[in-house]
């Protein structure tokens, strides 16, 4: 291990002043700060970013590296490099005042997070100006007792882990809403495990107190049994019942708010260059691309110079969460920028620049470094571990998901029993049902591989799987996963079987065929389908049966494809059990070489 940050007669004691060169790394940045790559990796991993030691990393990204170690990174001075940047060891960070907490509500569906916000801003209309709040901005600003409190106006956990996936950690505290009446839902388990790989601190909101079915106590008893003790069980998560529908409890879970952030109180320098980042975008018709911020450092002005990506622009006009023009927002608060050339990336962190020379040098630089391939986004898959022998193997992460609680159990308890000293296997999220776009923004975040068992992606799962590069394994017997995982460990390059999905078709009637019986009459909706593949037949979203195709007909030809948009017969050999409106989706089982 590398010496400890604040250890007497360590390399960080005596470092003064360090350069960090413009391609900044994991094996870089942990040479500038006199640590081990171990260290600064374990930094990255705490925040759900697992990154090898060649990999690239942004200056926010070492700016959270630094702060983890108790290292100030200081903005280099505008006439340097662009990229580059300089840390300055310190008893503590100089100009720091106190900023509003920003909050991010997260919970199941239906479970009232939409209307507790609602209800929480219609609680404080009264406080701000007149003509209240005139425009969403993705955020919303709260009074209470003369302090401010930011709430993210974009409730979920796939929000959530969508801007920590791209390294932007924005939110101080998670408040998990939790419905007195229905208690923890599948949703609210994955909401947890987001805000546990985030690190935030969380409270919860027992809400919909007003109901005659709600009981708060068993939702307590419940969250316990998920890890999440709150303070009546002797815990030290703090709970607060509400009524987003009377108000009830809402003033007490602001005042809530405000002591659990306390304990670690938010700090930003208003003065510094200001940073922020984008937590939504969209192209205003009569202003062009615009921008909704969060400012973390700095106060963000007009006519400030910025980049933001791998664009550079100027702050054309700064509107607030009332609507209001302002000519400043400081740490802490939203405000929606206009003065971009192209819609920004939820994500994206914007900095503001001394002058338009170099917003427009760093904007070439990050796309440089795109072109270059010196920006590495490839996400970790078991064929990548597979490949790279045992000396570049580290922590592998797994989303794990299957079709029933005994299922999962079993799975549970086999991989726990993998041991190996050049890797660790950890479950960074377990759940029953079919795997979900979730799931898969909870795998971008943490960097893990999707493992199915008994159950496949769903259409927003698939695509968000292909559009984020995550790696979605699905399996029908345990020693398949365990032996795709074996040879990971070992660095073989044995060849692996999978199932990879081909098309899916809707059933439109069902049609009688001398000596065939039943056949399906379908046209097919995507990808396509071909004789000899498996069929999955789903009714109301749920696996009914397992079939395969033995025909496919058009008109009265057998034919061996049919693509998307044509029709055709469709024979399942015995099973003819199909209903008008059922889903086939067609898979093929393919081998790859690793």
């Amino acid at each position: 291990m590398g010496p400890r940050p604040g250890a007497g007669g360590s390399a960080i004691a005596k470092l003064k002043r360090v350069e960090l060169p413009d391609n900044l790394t994991v094996k870089s940045l942990a040479e500038a700060l006199g640590v081990s790559s171990a260290e600064v990796s374990k930094a990255l991993l705490q925040r759900g970013i697992l990154a090898t030691i060649n990999q690239s990393i942004d200056l926010g990204t070492a700016r959270l590296v630094a702060e983890a170690l108790e290292i100030e990174l200081a903005e280099a001075a505008a006439q340097e490099a662009p990229a580059s940047a300089r840390v300055v060891r310190d008893g503590g960070r100089k100009g720091l005042s106190p900023r509003p907490p920003v909050v991010t509500v997260l919970g199941h569906v239906d479970h009232g997070k939409t209307s507790l916000l609602d209800a929480i801003r219609e609680s404080n209309v009264a406080a701000r100006e007149a003509g209240g709040i005139t425009q969403r901005i993705g955020a919303s600003v709260v009074r209470r007792e003369g302090r401010l409190i930011t709430f993210i106006d974009t409730p979920g956990h796939a929000a959530f882990t969508a801007m920590r996936a791209r390294g932007a950690n924005i939110t101080d505290l998670a408040v998990l809403v939790v419905a007195a009446n229905d208690g923890v839902m599948p949703q609210t388990e994955e909401a947890i495990q987001h805000v546990r790989n985030s690190g935030v601190p969380i409270l919860v909101a027992i809400n919909k107190i007003d109901l005659e079915d709600a009981h708060p106590d068993r939702v307590k008893q419940q969250l316990a049994e998920h890890g999440v003790v709150v303070e009546d069980f002797g815990g030290d998560v703090v709970s607060v019942p509400v009524s987003a529908k009377t108000g009830e409890g809402l003033d007490h879970l602001l005042e809530m708010i405000l002591l659990v952030t306390d304990l670690n109180p938010p700090m930003a320098d208003p003065n510094a260059p200001a940073e922020a980042v984008v937590i939504d975008s969209q192209m205003d018709r009569g202003r062009g691309p615009v921008a909704s911020v969060l400012v973390q450092e700095g106060t963000l002005r007009r006519q400030d110079h910025f980049v933001v990506g791998a664009v550079a622009g100027r702050v054309r006009d700064l509107i607030d969460d009332t609507g209001k023009r302002i000519d400043g927002c400081s740490p802490g608060l939203p405000a929606q920028v206009a003065g971009l050339p192209e819609v920004a990336v939820a994500g994206d962190r914007l900095l503001v620049v001394a002058s338009e020379k170099e917003a427009k040098a760093r904007a070439e630089a990050a796309r440089a470094a795109v072109r270059q391939g010196r920006v590495d986004a490839r996400r970790v898959s078991l064929a990548e571990l597979s490949r790279q022998g045992e000396e570049q193997l580290r922590d592998l992460d797994l989303v794990v998901k299957a079709d029933t609680h005994g299922a999962l159990e079993a799975l549970r308890s086999t991989l726990v029993k993998f041991s190996d000293p050049t890797v660790r296997l950890r479950l960074v999220y377990e759940g029953v049902g079919p795997i979900s776009e979730a799931d898969v923004d909870l795998a971008a975040a943490a960097n893990a591989i999707v493992v199915g068992f008994n159950v496949r992606p769903d259409v927003g799962a698939r695509a968000a799987a292909e559009r984020q590069g995550i790696d979605v394994r699905t399996y029908d017997v345990v020693y398949q996963i365990t032996d795709d995982i074996e040879r990971a460990i070992q660095g073989m390059h044995e060849p692996t079987f999978e199932e990879v999905f081909e098309g899916r078709a809707e059933v439109k009637m069902r049609i009688r065929v001398p000596r065939s019986g039943m056949i399906a009459g379908s046209q097919v909706t995507e990808g396509k389908l071909t004789r000899g593949s498996t069929v999955v037949v789903r009714r109301d979203g749920k696996e009914v049966q397992r079939a395969r195709i033995e025909s496919l007909r058009r008109f009265k030809d057998d034919v061996r494809e049919v693509a998307a948009g044509y029709e055709c017969g469709i024979d399942l050999g015995a099973y003819q059990d199909f209903a008008e409106g059922d889903v086939l989706e067609s898979y093929v089982v393919q081998q790859r070489n690793r």
